[in-house]
């Protein structure tokens, strides 16, 4: 039976994977980098997640 990873140690894991691809502080910090293209990702996902939890807590209020 596999063990569970600490939370750090999965999150160490992945951006290992990450980063084997990319060799230059360009490709990871560059205009079309990593590190720009997670931010992106992780803000839209953030945000998608707050816009589906507000209209599903507004559709749940009673009328007025």
């Amino acid at each position: 039976m596999p063990r569970c990873r600490r939370p750090e140690a999965k999150v160490d894991h992945l951006l290992d994977e990450l980063l084997a691809d990319s060799s230059t502080p360009e490709q990871i910090l560059g205009e079309q980098g990593l590190l720009k293209q997670l931010t992106k990702r992780l803000v839209e996902r953030a945000v998608q997640a707050e816009l589906s939890h507000h209209l599903e807590t507004e559709a749940q209020l009673p009328p007025c």
